[in-house]
């Protein structure tokens, strides 16, 4: 995560928010950004592969 998304997400909140607001939206950020990063190094599944995986939940 970079400084200017860390100021960009701040300045989206409103003036008063809870601490608890903005530590959810920052992990929620952190994690898109290590999906965009798996998915780079060629990590991800395709929506076809989801959808078997999914089947095999339930048995």
């Amino acid at each position: 995560m970079t400084k200017e998304t860390l100021k960009t997400t701040i300045d989206q909140l409103p003036d008063k928010f809870e601490l608890e607001e903005l530590i959810d939206r920052l992990i929620y950020i952190e994690k898109i950004e290590q999906g965009f990063a798996a998915a780079e190094r060629g990590e991800s599944k395709t929506h076809e592969e989801v959808k078997e995986l999914v089947k095999s939940w339930r048995k």
